[in-house]
């Protein structure tokens, strides 16, 4: 291949990615935790990351309506799907829609698509039109008392920008206070737990409900989470609202757009988007 063609070729793919950037309507970030290993208590761990769904669905729907997104979790290393989660109950009995969204993810979370989070606040927020982040436990490790993470929403809060969490995603929010560490601190040790200065305090919102984590917690063989995450929004302030166990459920309250369970994937996905084309 001659140097002339050489070149001609790397114009063009210059040209392409230009344009497939000019012609995104925006760029959302989605937030995803670098951890795998909740704690439980008596000392135990689970092994956890995303829900295949709660990720995958919502991110496929924002590319499908012609958004970029940038994946971002606290260390920059690729996070994990939980392995419960690879299953086509959460995809209608489908397994080649479960297959596909497995496909769609898998491009997302390539290793060199990855951003470290520290880096992106860095860089600047300004960019990003909304950002979202998707569910399974994993957030309950990394997300909920980070300052970083706190940093993030605090932005998107103040600017008005969308910003989505589905399931236990929405833990995360408990990271945009004073004193994240030591909220987290007085649920683990079941104290009464007060949260300073939440950003988020009186929203309406949702989260995977008290019961449905009491029927997730059947399955780990007399294993016990340290916190439900609903008590935990409920003792920072947030005004919870919940549909029956394993029913779709949105919560949106000014911003904030909340998914109850990974039922609530396309619903979630349908209010982000919406929310989007209003700005």
């Amino acid at each position: 291949m001659t140097f002339i063609l050489k070149t001609l070729l790397a114009t063009l793919a210059l040209s392409l990615s230009a344009a497939t950037v000019a012609a995104s309507k925006g760029e959302v970030l989605v937030l995803l935790s670098s951890d795998t290993a909740l704690p439980l208590q008596k000392g135990k761990t689970l092994s956890t990351g995303y829900y295949l769904n709660e990720f995958g669905v919502p991110a496929d729907a924002l590319q499908r309506a012609g958004y970029q997104l940038t994946i971002v979790t606290p260390r920059g290393n690729r996070p994990q799907v939980d392995q419960r989660s690879v299953d086509p109950t959460y995809f209608g009995g489908d397994a080649a829609e479960m297959k596909r969204i497995e496909g769609v993810v898998n491009r997302l979370t390539a290793a060199d698509r990855v951003q470290a989070l520290p880096a992106v606040l860095k860089a600047g927020l300004g960019r990003y039109a909304a950002v979202f982040v998707p569910g399974g436990h994993a957030p309950l490790i990394d997300l909920a008392d980070s300052a970083d993470v706190g940093a993030l929403l605090r932005h998107f809060h103040a600017e008005g920008k969308p910003t989505a969490a589905i399931c236990h995603g929405p833990i995360a929010l408990l990271s945009a206070q004073r004193q994240p560490r030591g909220f987290q601190n007085d649920l683990v040790s079941s104290r009464p737990a007060t949260a300073a200065d939440w950003i988020y305090d009186g929203y309406r919102m949702t989260i995977f409900s008290d019961a449905e984590e009491a029927a997730f917690e059947e399955s780990l063989n007399g294993d016990k989470l340290r916190y439900y995450p609903a008590e935990a929004m409920r003792q920072a302030g947030g005004a919870m609202q919940f549909a029956a166990e394993w029913k779709p459920n949105v919560v949106v309250d000014r911003e904030l757009i909340t998914g109850q369970n990974p039922f609530s994937d396309r619903a979630l996905a349908d209010a982000l988007i919406e929310a989007l084309k209003k700005r």
